[in-house]
Protein backbone atom coordinates (compact mmCIF):
# COMPACT_ATOMS: atom_id res chain seq x y z
CA UNK A 1 0.00 0.00 0.00
CA UNK A 2 2.80 2.38 0.90
CA UNK A 3 4.48 1.63 -2.42
CA UNK A 4 1.27 2.49 -4.27
CA UNK A 5 0.99 5.83 -2.46
CA UNK A 6 4.61 6.66 -3.29
CA UNK A 7 3.99 5.82 -6.94
CA UNK A 8 0.90 8.02 -7.06
CA UNK A 9 2.75 10.94 -5.50
CA UNK A 10 5.64 10.47 -7.94
CA UNK A 11 3.25 10.46 -10.89
CA UNK A 12 1.64 13.66 -9.67
CA UNK A 13 5.02 15.33 -9.24
CA UNK A 14 6.13 14.23 -12.69
CA UNK A 15 2.92 15.52 -14.21
CA UNK A 16 3.40 18.85 -12.49
CA UNK A 17 6.97 19.09 -13.74
CA UNK A 18 5.88 18.24 -17.27
CA UNK A 19 3.29 21.04 -17.37
CA UNK A 20 4.08 24.44 -18.86
CA UNK A 21 5.83 26.99 -16.68
CA UNK A 22 4.69 30.57 -16.84
CA UNK A 23 6.58 33.73 -15.95
CA UNK A 24 6.28 35.05 -12.40
CA UNK A 25 7.52 38.29 -10.90
CA UNK A 26 10.80 37.38 -9.24
CA UNK A 27 11.56 40.94 -8.20
CA UNK A 28 14.26 41.54 -10.80
CA UNK A 29 14.97 44.98 -12.26
CA UNK A 30 12.94 45.67 -15.39
CA UNK A 31 12.67 48.51 -17.88
CA UNK A 32 10.73 51.12 -15.89
CA UNK A 33 9.61 52.98 -19.01
CA UNK A 34 8.17 49.81 -20.49
CA UNK A 35 6.57 48.97 -17.15
CA UNK A 36 4.87 52.37 -17.06
CA UNK A 37 3.68 51.94 -20.63
CA UNK A 38 2.26 48.51 -19.85
CA UNK A 39 0.27 49.97 -16.96
CA UNK A 40 -0.91 52.85 -19.16
CA UNK A 41 -1.97 50.36 -21.80
CA UNK A 42 -3.97 48.41 -19.24
CA UNK A 43 -5.70 51.46 -17.81
CA UNK A 44 -6.50 52.65 -21.32
CA UNK A 45 -8.07 49.35 -22.28
CA UNK A 46 -10.10 49.36 -19.07
CA UNK A 47 -11.47 52.78 -20.01
CA UNK A 48 -12.09 52.05 -23.68
CA UNK A 49 -13.67 48.59 -23.49
CA UNK A 50 -16.91 49.77 -21.79
CA UNK A 51 -17.06 52.67 -24.25
CA UNK A 52 -16.80 50.25 -27.17
CA UNK A 53 -19.72 48.26 -25.81
CA UNK A 54 -21.64 51.48 -25.23
CA UNK A 55 -21.22 52.40 -28.90
CA UNK A 56 -23.03 49.20 -29.90
CA UNK A 57 -26.29 50.77 -28.74
CA UNK A 58 -26.22 53.00 -31.84
CA UNK A 59 -27.66 50.26 -34.07
CA UNK A 60 -26.78 52.53 -36.98
CA UNK A 61 -28.12 50.92 -40.16
CA UNK A 62 -25.99 53.20 -42.33
CA UNK A 63 -22.54 52.21 -41.06
CA UNK A 64 -20.50 49.15 -41.98
CA UNK A 65 -20.16 46.68 -39.14
CA UNK A 66 -17.52 44.79 -37.19
CA UNK A 67 -17.74 42.35 -34.30
CA UNK A 68 -16.31 43.11 -30.87
CA UNK A 69 -15.90 41.16 -27.63
CA UNK A 70 -16.85 42.25 -24.09
CA UNK A 71 -13.25 41.86 -22.95
CA UNK A 72 -9.69 42.64 -24.08
CA UNK A 73 -6.70 40.34 -23.72
CA UNK A 74 -2.93 40.69 -23.76
CA UNK A 75 -0.08 38.21 -23.73
CA UNK A 76 3.66 38.30 -23.12
CA UNK A 77 4.22 35.37 -25.46
CA UNK A 78 7.39 35.89 -27.50
CA UNK A 79 8.76 38.76 -25.40
CA UNK A 80 12.20 38.63 -23.76
CA UNK A 81 12.47 37.21 -20.25
CA UNK A 82 12.87 40.59 -18.54
CA UNK A 83 9.99 42.09 -20.48
CA UNK A 84 7.77 39.14 -19.59
CA UNK A 85 8.44 39.92 -15.94
CA UNK A 86 7.45 43.52 -16.62
CA UNK A 87 4.14 42.31 -18.08
CA UNK A 88 3.47 40.24 -14.96
CA UNK A 89 4.37 43.12 -12.65
CA UNK A 90 2.45 45.73 -14.60
CA UNK A 91 -0.77 43.91 -15.50
CA UNK A 92 -0.52 40.35 -14.24
CA UNK A 93 -0.09 39.17 -17.83
CA UNK A 94 1.97 36.08 -18.64
CA UNK A 95 2.35 33.92 -21.76
CA UNK A 96 -1.30 32.88 -21.61
CA UNK A 97 -4.13 34.99 -22.95
CA UNK A 98 -4.81 37.25 -19.99
CA UNK A 99 -7.89 39.40 -19.66
CA UNK A 100 -6.82 43.03 -19.03
CA UNK A 101 -10.20 44.75 -19.42
CA UNK A 102 -13.86 43.74 -19.46
CA UNK A 103 -17.31 45.25 -19.60
CA UNK A 104 -19.55 45.22 -16.54
CA UNK A 105 -21.64 42.32 -17.85
CA UNK A 106 -18.73 40.25 -19.13
CA UNK A 107 -18.38 36.73 -17.68
CA UNK A 108 -14.63 37.31 -17.79
CA UNK A 109 -12.72 39.58 -15.42
CA UNK A 110 -9.25 41.19 -15.46
CA UNK A 111 -6.66 38.60 -14.50
CA UNK A 112 -8.51 35.61 -15.97
CA UNK A 113 -6.29 33.34 -18.06
CA UNK A 114 -7.81 31.78 -21.17
CA UNK A 115 -6.35 28.37 -21.99
CA UNK A 116 -8.88 26.98 -24.43
CA UNK A 117 -10.92 28.51 -27.28
CA UNK A 118 -13.84 26.27 -28.16
CA UNK A 119 -12.26 22.85 -28.53
CA UNK A 120 -8.82 24.25 -29.27
CA UNK A 121 -6.04 24.17 -26.67
CA UNK A 122 -2.52 25.31 -27.44
CA UNK A 123 0.47 26.59 -25.45
CA UNK A 124 1.13 28.98 -28.33
CA UNK A 125 -1.12 31.93 -27.53
CA UNK A 126 -0.75 33.16 -31.10
CA UNK A 127 -2.66 30.18 -32.43
CA UNK A 128 -5.31 30.60 -29.74
CA UNK A 129 -5.73 34.22 -30.78
CA UNK A 130 -6.17 33.15 -34.38
CA UNK A 131 -8.97 30.83 -33.31
CA UNK A 132 -10.60 33.55 -31.21
CA UNK A 133 -10.42 36.06 -34.07
CA UNK A 134 -12.03 33.59 -36.45
CA UNK A 135 -14.87 32.84 -34.05
CA UNK A 136 -15.40 36.53 -33.35
CA UNK A 137 -15.51 37.61 -36.98
CA UNK A 138 -17.04 34.60 -38.73
CA UNK A 139 -19.53 33.43 -36.14
CA UNK A 140 -22.13 36.14 -36.86
CA UNK A 141 -22.61 36.83 -33.18
CA UNK A 142 -22.76 33.22 -32.05
CA UNK A 143 -21.57 32.54 -28.48
CA UNK A 144 -17.96 31.42 -28.00
CA UNK A 145 -17.03 28.84 -25.38
CA UNK A 146 -13.84 29.66 -23.44
CA UNK A 147 -12.03 27.65 -20.79
CA UNK A 148 -9.99 29.37 -18.09
CA UNK A 149 -6.86 28.21 -16.27
CA UNK A 150 -9.03 27.42 -13.26
CA UNK A 151 -10.97 24.93 -15.34
CA UNK A 152 -14.07 27.12 -15.38
CA UNK A 153 -15.90 27.25 -18.69
CA UNK A 154 -17.61 30.48 -19.77
CA UNK A 155 -19.59 31.59 -22.78
CA UNK A 156 -19.12 35.01 -24.38
CA UNK A 157 -21.16 36.58 -27.14
CA UNK A 158 -19.63 39.01 -29.66
CA UNK A 159 -21.58 42.20 -30.26
CA UNK A 160 -21.88 44.30 -33.40
CA UNK A 161 -20.49 47.85 -33.66
CA UNK A 162 -19.83 50.36 -36.41
CA UNK A 163 -16.64 49.55 -38.28
CA UNK A 164 -13.36 50.93 -36.94
CA UNK A 165 -11.58 49.11 -34.11
CA UNK A 166 -10.29 51.50 -31.43
CA UNK A 167 -6.90 50.23 -30.28
CA UNK A 168 -3.87 51.54 -28.36
CA UNK A 169 -0.23 51.46 -29.43
CA UNK A 170 1.91 48.61 -28.09
CA UNK A 171 3.76 49.44 -24.85
CA UNK A 172 7.16 49.20 -26.54
CA UNK A 173 6.16 51.77 -29.22
CA UNK A 174 3.91 54.12 -27.23
CA UNK A 175 4.06 56.99 -29.73
CA UNK A 176 2.82 54.93 -32.66
CA UNK A 177 -0.32 56.19 -34.35
CA UNK A 178 -1.98 54.89 -37.49
CA UNK A 179 -5.43 55.41 -38.98
CA UNK A 180 -7.20 53.01 -41.30
CA UNK A 181 -10.81 52.32 -42.21
CA UNK A 182 -10.65 48.96 -40.42
CA UNK A 183 -8.84 50.11 -37.27
CA UNK A 184 -7.15 53.12 -35.71
CA UNK A 185 -4.19 52.76 -33.39
CA UNK A 186 -3.92 55.67 -30.97
CA UNK A 187 -0.71 56.58 -29.12
CA UNK A 188 -0.58 55.76 -25.43
CA UNK A 189 -0.37 59.45 -24.56
CA UNK A 190 -4.16 59.74 -24.80
CA UNK A 191 -4.41 57.65 -21.62
CA UNK A 192 -2.61 60.46 -19.74
CA UNK A 193 -5.65 62.68 -20.24
CA UNK A 194 -7.62 60.67 -17.64
CA UNK A 195 -10.54 60.08 -19.99
CA UNK A 196 -14.03 60.34 -18.54
CA UNK A 197 -16.68 57.86 -19.70
CA UNK A 198 -18.00 60.30 -22.30
CA UNK A 199 -14.48 61.21 -23.46
CA UNK A 200 -13.64 57.52 -23.91
CA UNK A 201 -16.85 57.15 -25.90
CA UNK A 202 -15.83 60.14 -28.00
CA UNK A 203 -12.54 58.40 -28.86
CA UNK A 204 -14.45 55.30 -29.95
CA UNK A 205 -17.05 57.25 -31.93
CA UNK A 206 -14.35 59.36 -33.57
CA UNK A 207 -12.56 56.21 -34.71
CA UNK A 208 -15.77 54.79 -36.12
CA UNK A 209 -16.58 58.13 -37.72
CA UNK A 210 -13.21 58.19 -39.45
CA UNK A 211 -14.01 54.81 -40.95
CA UNK A 212 -17.45 55.91 -42.09
CA UNK A 213 -16.46 59.31 -43.42
CA UNK A 214 -13.07 58.40 -44.85
CA UNK A 215 -13.41 54.73 -45.73
CA UNK A 216 -14.19 55.21 -49.40
CA UNK A 217 -11.34 57.67 -49.89
CA UNK A 218 -8.85 55.49 -48.03
CA UNK A 219 -9.92 52.42 -50.00
CA UNK A 220 -9.44 54.27 -53.27
CA UNK A 221 -5.91 55.19 -52.24
CA UNK A 222 -5.27 51.69 -51.03
CA UNK A 223 -6.51 50.28 -54.38
CA UNK A 224 -9.18 48.07 -52.91
CA UNK A 225 -10.19 45.75 -50.09
CA UNK A 226 -8.03 42.85 -48.99
CA UNK A 227 -8.74 40.00 -46.66
CA UNK A 228 -7.28 40.80 -43.26
CA UNK A 229 -4.04 38.99 -42.57
CA UNK A 230 -3.15 36.91 -39.55
CA UNK A 231 -1.12 39.56 -37.76
CA UNK A 232 -3.86 42.14 -38.29
CA UNK A 233 -6.41 39.79 -36.75
CA UNK A 234 -4.16 39.16 -33.78
CA UNK A 235 -3.58 42.82 -33.01
CA UNK A 236 -7.32 43.49 -33.02
CA UNK A 237 -7.42 41.22 -29.98
CA UNK A 238 -4.05 41.62 -28.26
CA UNK A 239 -1.73 44.55 -28.89
CA UNK A 240 0.71 43.00 -26.44
CA UNK A 241 1.53 40.31 -28.97
CA UNK A 242 5.26 40.46 -29.61
CA UNK A 243 4.93 40.01 -33.36
CA UNK A 244 2.63 43.01 -33.63
CA UNK A 245 4.89 45.05 -31.37
CA UNK A 246 7.91 44.23 -33.53
CA UNK A 247 5.98 45.19 -36.64
CA UNK A 248 4.97 48.42 -34.93
CA UNK A 249 8.61 49.15 -34.12
CA UNK A 250 9.51 48.74 -37.78
CA UNK A 251 6.56 50.91 -38.77
CA UNK A 252 7.73 53.75 -36.51
CA UNK A 253 11.07 53.87 -38.32
CA UNK A 254 9.35 53.68 -41.70
CA UNK A 255 6.91 56.43 -40.73
CA UNK A 256 9.75 58.72 -39.68
CA UNK A 257 11.45 58.21 -43.03
CA UNK A 258 8.19 58.72 -44.91
CA UNK A 259 7.40 61.90 -42.98
CA UNK A 260 10.85 63.26 -43.80
CA UNK A 261 10.29 62.56 -47.50
CA UNK A 262 6.89 64.24 -47.71
CA UNK A 263 7.60 67.22 -45.41
CA UNK A 264 7.28 70.52 -47.24
CA UNK A 265 9.67 73.44 -47.00
CA UNK A 266 7.07 75.28 -44.89
CA UNK A 267 7.07 72.52 -42.31
CA UNK A 268 10.85 72.34 -42.29
CA UNK A 269 11.06 76.10 -41.82
CA UNK A 270 8.64 75.89 -38.91
CA UNK A 271 10.66 73.17 -37.19
CA UNK A 272 14.16 74.45 -37.90
CA UNK A 273 14.04 78.26 -37.98
CA UNK A 274 11.44 78.88 -35.32
CA UNK A 275 12.84 76.07 -33.20
CA UNK A 276 9.58 75.33 -31.48
CA UNK A 277 10.13 71.58 -31.31
CA UNK A 278 6.47 71.18 -32.13
CA UNK A 279 5.77 73.62 -29.24
CA UNK A 280 5.55 70.65 -26.90
CA UNK A 281 8.42 71.24 -24.49
CA UNK A 282 7.60 74.91 -24.14
CA UNK A 283 4.05 74.14 -23.13
CA UNK A 284 5.15 71.57 -20.56
CA UNK A 285 7.78 73.88 -19.05
CA UNK A 286 5.33 76.76 -18.73
CA UNK A 287 2.56 74.83 -17.00
CA UNK A 288 2.65 74.21 -13.28
CA UNK A 289 -0.22 71.75 -13.45
CA UNK A 290 -2.97 70.72 -15.85
CA UNK A 291 -5.49 73.04 -14.24
CA UNK A 292 -3.53 76.21 -15.02
CA UNK A 293 -5.19 78.42 -17.62
CA UNK A 294 -3.44 78.56 -20.97
CA UNK A 295 -2.45 81.84 -22.54
CA UNK A 296 -3.52 82.54 -26.11
CA UNK A 297 0.05 81.96 -27.30
CA UNK A 298 0.17 78.58 -25.57
CA UNK A 299 -3.08 77.64 -27.28
CA UNK A 300 -1.65 78.72 -30.63
CA UNK A 301 1.49 76.68 -30.01
CA UNK A 302 -0.58 73.63 -29.13
CA UNK A 303 -2.80 73.95 -32.18
CA UNK A 304 0.30 74.40 -34.33
CA UNK A 305 1.74 71.19 -32.91
CA UNK A 306 -1.51 69.35 -33.61
CA UNK A 307 -1.39 70.61 -37.20
CA UNK A 308 2.20 69.39 -37.54
CA UNK A 309 1.19 65.99 -36.20
CA UNK A 310 -1.66 65.75 -38.67
CA UNK A 311 0.61 66.84 -41.48
CA UNK A 312 3.29 64.28 -40.65
CA UNK A 313 1.02 61.26 -41.16
CA UNK A 314 1.74 59.07 -44.16
CA UNK A 315 0.21 56.31 -46.23
CA UNK A 316 -3.44 55.46 -45.67
CA UNK A 317 -3.47 57.59 -42.50
CA UNK A 318 -2.45 60.61 -44.56
CA UNK A 319 -5.55 60.16 -46.70
CA UNK A 320 -7.68 59.61 -43.61
CA UNK A 321 -6.40 62.92 -42.23
CA UNK A 322 -8.32 64.72 -44.96
CA UNK A 323 -11.58 63.83 -43.19
CA UNK A 324 -10.59 64.23 -39.55
CA UNK A 325 -13.06 67.13 -39.34
CA UNK A 326 -15.85 64.91 -40.67
CA UNK A 327 -15.00 62.28 -38.05
CA UNK A 328 -15.30 65.03 -35.41
CA UNK A 329 -18.79 65.93 -36.63
CA UNK A 330 -19.80 62.25 -36.85
CA UNK A 331 -18.71 61.66 -33.25
CA UNK A 332 -20.58 64.79 -32.10
CA UNK A 333 -23.88 63.78 -33.68
CA UNK A 334 -23.66 60.14 -32.62
CA UNK A 335 -22.76 61.06 -29.04
CA UNK A 336 -26.11 62.88 -28.90
CA UNK A 337 -27.87 59.76 -30.19
CA UNK A 338 -26.34 57.76 -27.34
CA UNK A 339 -27.33 60.31 -24.72
CA UNK A 340 -23.70 61.24 -24.08
CA UNK A 341 -22.27 64.74 -23.75
CA UNK A 342 -21.45 65.81 -27.34
CA UNK A 343 -19.01 68.37 -25.95
CA UNK A 344 -16.77 65.58 -24.63
CA UNK A 345 -14.55 66.08 -27.65
CA UNK A 346 -13.93 69.67 -26.55
CA UNK A 347 -13.17 68.73 -22.94
CA UNK A 348 -10.81 66.00 -24.11
CA UNK A 349 -9.13 68.43 -26.50
CA UNK A 350 -8.67 71.00 -23.75
CA UNK A 351 -7.27 68.49 -21.26
CA UNK A 352 -4.74 67.23 -23.76
CA UNK A 353 -3.78 70.75 -24.78
CA UNK A 354 -3.15 71.64 -21.13
CA UNK A 355 -0.96 68.57 -20.72
CA UNK A 356 0.96 69.12 -23.94
CA UNK A 357 -0.44 65.95 -25.50
CA UNK A 358 -0.57 66.98 -29.14
CA UNK A 359 0.91 63.99 -30.98
CA UNK A 360 -2.44 62.30 -31.52
CA UNK A 361 -5.58 62.65 -33.63
CA UNK A 362 -8.01 63.48 -30.82
CA UNK A 363 -6.63 66.97 -30.10
CA UNK A 364 -7.91 69.48 -32.65
CA UNK A 365 -5.81 71.72 -34.87
CA UNK A 366 -7.20 75.19 -35.56
CA UNK A 367 -9.16 74.20 -38.67
CA UNK A 368 -10.83 71.25 -36.97
CA UNK A 369 -11.53 73.30 -33.86
CA UNK A 370 -13.25 75.99 -35.91
CA UNK A 371 -15.28 73.42 -37.86
CA UNK A 372 -16.51 71.43 -34.86
CA UNK A 373 -17.27 74.67 -32.99
CA UNK A 374 -19.67 75.61 -35.80
CA UNK A 375 -21.37 72.23 -35.39
CA UNK A 376 -21.79 72.87 -31.67
CA UNK A 377 -23.02 76.43 -32.24
CA UNK A 378 -25.66 75.12 -34.65
CA UNK A 379 -26.93 73.06 -31.73
CA UNK A 380 -27.03 76.12 -29.47
CA UNK A 381 -23.93 75.10 -27.50
CA UNK A 382 -21.58 77.94 -28.46
CA UNK A 383 -21.44 79.41 -24.95
CA UNK A 384 -20.56 76.05 -23.44
CA UNK A 385 -17.76 75.55 -25.96
CA UNK A 386 -16.29 78.98 -25.15
CA UNK A 387 -16.36 78.12 -21.45
CA UNK A 388 -14.58 74.80 -22.03
CA UNK A 389 -11.94 76.57 -24.11
CA UNK A 390 -11.37 79.00 -21.23
CA UNK A 391 -12.88 81.94 -23.08
CA UNK A 392 -10.56 81.74 -26.08
CA UNK A 393 -12.72 81.59 -29.21
CA UNK A 394 -11.51 79.64 -32.27
CA UNK A 395 -12.18 82.67 -34.49
CA UNK A 396 -9.68 84.69 -32.48
CA UNK A 397 -7.06 82.00 -32.84
CA UNK A 398 -7.68 81.71 -36.58
CA UNK A 399 -7.16 85.44 -36.98
CA UNK A 400 -4.01 85.45 -34.86
CA UNK A 401 -2.58 82.53 -36.82
CA UNK A 402 -3.51 83.81 -40.28
CA UNK A 403 -0.15 85.55 -40.77
CA UNK A 404 1.94 82.73 -39.28
CA UNK A 405 3.97 80.39 -41.53
CA UNK A 406 2.20 77.24 -40.33
CA UNK A 407 -1.34 78.44 -39.89
CA UNK A 408 -3.14 75.23 -40.72
CA UNK A 409 -2.70 71.63 -41.74
CA UNK A 410 -3.71 72.19 -45.41
CA UNK A 411 -0.85 74.67 -45.78
CA UNK A 412 1.57 72.16 -44.33
CA UNK A 413 1.07 69.49 -46.94
CA UNK A 414 -1.15 68.64 -49.88
CA UNK A 415 -4.07 66.41 -49.05
CA UNK A 416 -4.71 65.90 -52.75
CA UNK A 417 -1.55 63.98 -53.57
CA UNK A 418 -2.04 60.23 -53.23
CA UNK A 419 1.59 59.42 -54.00
CA UNK A 420 3.26 56.87 -51.81
CA UNK A 421 6.06 58.41 -49.72
CA UNK A 422 8.02 55.22 -50.18
CA UNK A 423 7.90 51.76 -51.63
CA UNK A 424 8.65 49.85 -48.44
CA UNK A 425 6.34 47.44 -46.69
CA UNK A 426 5.28 50.07 -44.16
CA UNK A 427 4.97 53.00 -46.57
CA UNK A 428 1.20 52.84 -46.23
CA UNK A 429 1.22 52.40 -42.47
CA UNK A 430 1.39 49.62 -39.91
CA UNK A 431 -2.25 48.57 -40.14
CA UNK A 432 -2.19 48.31 -43.91
CA UNK A 433 1.06 46.34 -43.74
CA UNK A 434 -0.40 43.95 -41.18
CA UNK A 435 -3.04 42.92 -43.71
CA UNK A 436 -0.22 41.14 -45.55
CA UNK A 437 2.19 40.12 -42.79
CA UNK A 438 1.75 36.62 -41.34
CA UNK A 439 2.43 36.31 -37.63
CA UNK A 440 5.52 34.17 -38.16
CA UNK A 441 7.39 36.77 -40.22
CA UNK A 442 6.94 39.39 -37.52
CA UNK A 443 8.56 37.22 -34.87
CA UNK A 444 5.40 36.28 -33.01
CA UNK A 445 6.60 32.70 -32.69
CA UNK A 446 9.83 31.22 -31.54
Amino acid sequence: MRTLVVLLISCCLLAACAGPKFTVDDGRKVDEVLLGNIRAYGSGEQTLRPAIQRSAALHDKECDKQWELPFAVATSYGWSENDRVAWVRGLGVDERLTVVAATADSPLHPGDKITKIGARQDEDSTRLLEALAELRDDGEGKPIRLTLSTGRSVQVTPFEVCRGYTRLAPPNTPKLQDYHWLMSMHPLEITRADLSEDEALWAVLWTQGLSEEGGARMKTYHYGMKIAGTLYNLVTLATGLKGAAMAADAAVSAARQAAAQVATEVLKQQLIDQGKQLALQRMRDSLVDSAQQLSRQQVIDGLQAAAVNRGSLSGVARIGATVFDRADAWAFEHAIKLGANPLAGFTLHQKMLERGLTANSLVFDVDRLAAITKVAEARGMGAEVTAILQGIRPQEIQYAMSAMPLASAPQTFSFESPDDPGAGRFSRGLIDAMLDIPAESAGARK
